[in-house]
């Protein structure tokens, strides 16, 4: 990033935290505390809607979305990371929920100047001011991990990504509070959860390693060098430690201040086909994967035709042989049209049983071959148009056409190996980039040569 490089505003709302709830006591009551709230609200609604005093649902979802945004954004750590993988999610959450969300992806209440400098002389054992030669003290970003800060050493303009306290600790006690609210609301026992909230903690956990992120960061840049126009950022370990983190800034801006230049299409394209290319070179080669495509983790140029800088290797899936031979066989041309063949892959990817009823399995399949129809078709032809706003449209109505069926509705029980949740969440962030990028890319799939039939 250059020191030029616009950053998105901090609201007047988001004052820098002079302190974290880090103990689970304390996030325990901040989460009571906000329930207590969100319950407040509720009764407020219903009881100027007894008295005939207006008072819609848009209304009620948008006092608990910013009730509950601005606990998550005290809170830090895995809480506000779960609301941006939400954000990302265009058709799970009201619209007053996916806005706030939204926010976690590029900008949230930063920690006061005092608590940086602690966190610098906890890991590094000098205030950040020994050791750059020159550091401003207000964050320019800050999200659900760390918040981001510039610094000059050397003549070089550096980012210095700064955890905030007692993330790491966290996790398992936020994951475990939880949980049995999640429980009781889907009505679901633990046993059928314990696989994909152990996929989520674990990604969680790396995310707050940064040692681990400046290894792949480094790894995964080298090797996607090869790759026009892309442009990624090289680490200093000397200035780094587990919970400081620094690296050049890179030049550009977030999607939407981008969007907002009114770059030419053929900038869009070439954006767009950087970032097909990178992640298809990630998973159809090295078999791990950037598995946070969200908007504030890409700033994108115009010059040189469009240049795509990429940030933030922190969640970083690794695909196992298995699952990526039979998740990618699913995408193949003539796959629906082949039902035992689906049968026998979506038995491999633990989405049927074979102990299921005839009619549960029927509806399995009839329901996830409308979803491939839909998620496969730019995998099946050389070029594909993201700007289609019918398929765009399409596909983020099909959570909601799916769900109108009542047979569907009562099937609680979640399905599918673990390695889904981030592979999935990958392909929702690509698709959701290119979709506002309304960009046109080459698209077509390799070959599965290890992809065998029954």
């Amino acid at each position: 990033m250059s020191d030029s490089q616009e950053t998105i505003p901090t609201p007047e709302s988001s004052k820098p935290l002079v302190s974290l709830p880090t103990t689970k006591v304390a996030r325990a009551a901040r989460f009571a505390k906000t329930g207590l709230k969100v319950g407040t609200n509720y009764v407020k609604h219903y009881a100027k809607r007894s008295v005939g005093v207006n008072s819609t649902t848009e209304d009620l979802h948008a006092a608990n979305a910013a009730e509950l945004y601005g606990a998550l954004s005290e809170m830090k750590g895995s809480v506000l990371k779960v609301a941006q993988m939400l954000a990302m999610e265009k058709n799970i959450l009201p619209s007053a929920y996916a806005d706030q969300f939204a926010q976690a992806q590029y900008q949230t209440p930063p920690l006061s100047g005092p608590l940086v400098i602690k966190v610098f002389r906890d890991t590094l054992g000098r205030s950040p001011y020994e050791v750059f030669d020159e550091f401003d003290i207000n964050a320019r970003q800050a999200a659900s991990i760390g918040q981001v800060h510039f610094a000059r050493k050397d003549g070089k303009s550096l980012a210095i990504k700064v955890q905030y306290p007692g993330v790491a600790d966290s996790i398992r006690s936020d994951i475990r509070l939880v949980k049995p609210i999640a429980l009781r609301v889907l009505g679901l026992a633990e046993s059928q959860v314990r696989p994909y909230l152990e996929e989520v903690e674990t990604r969680l956990l790396e995310e707050t390693d940064y040692k681990l992120e400046l290894r792949r960061g480094t790894e995964i840049a080298t090797q996607s060098a090869h790759i026009p126009h892309l442009e990624f950022a090289r680490y200093y370990p000397e200035y780094s430690s587990a919970r400081i983190l620094t690296m050049d800034w890179l030049s550009g801006q977030h999607l939407k201040e981008f969007l907002a230049t009114n770059p030419s299409q053929a900038v869009r394209n070439q954006l767009g086909q950087a970032l097909w290319d990178f992640y298809a070179f990630q998973i159809h080669t090295l078999r791990q994967v950037h598995a946070d495509p969200h908007p504030g983790n890409f700033l994108l140029r115009a010059d040189d035709g469009g240049v795509l800088g990429v940030l933030d290797f922190g969640c970083v899936k690794d695909i196992p042989a298995d699952f990526y031979e039979h998740f990618f066989a699913l995408l193949e041309p003539g796959v629906l049209a082949d039902e035992a063949h689906l049968a026998s892959l979506l038995t491999q990817l633990e989405v049927l049983r074979s102990d299921d009823p005839p009619a549960q399995r029927e509806l399995y399949l009839r329901t996830i071959g409308a979803s491939l129809e839909l998620v496969a078709r730019p995998f099946q032809q050389p070029t594909f148009d993201f700007g289609d706003e019918a398929y765009i449209q399409s596909l983020y109505a099909l959570g909601d056409d799916l769900m109108q069926q009542p047979e569907l509705r009562q099937q609680r029980e979640p399905r599918g190996s673990r390695h889904f949740i981030y592979v999935n969440r990958t392909y929702v962030g690509l698709y959701a980039l290119l979709s506002e990028l309304k960009a046109e890319v080459r698209t077509e799939m390799p070959i599965l040569s290890s992809a065998v039939k029954p």
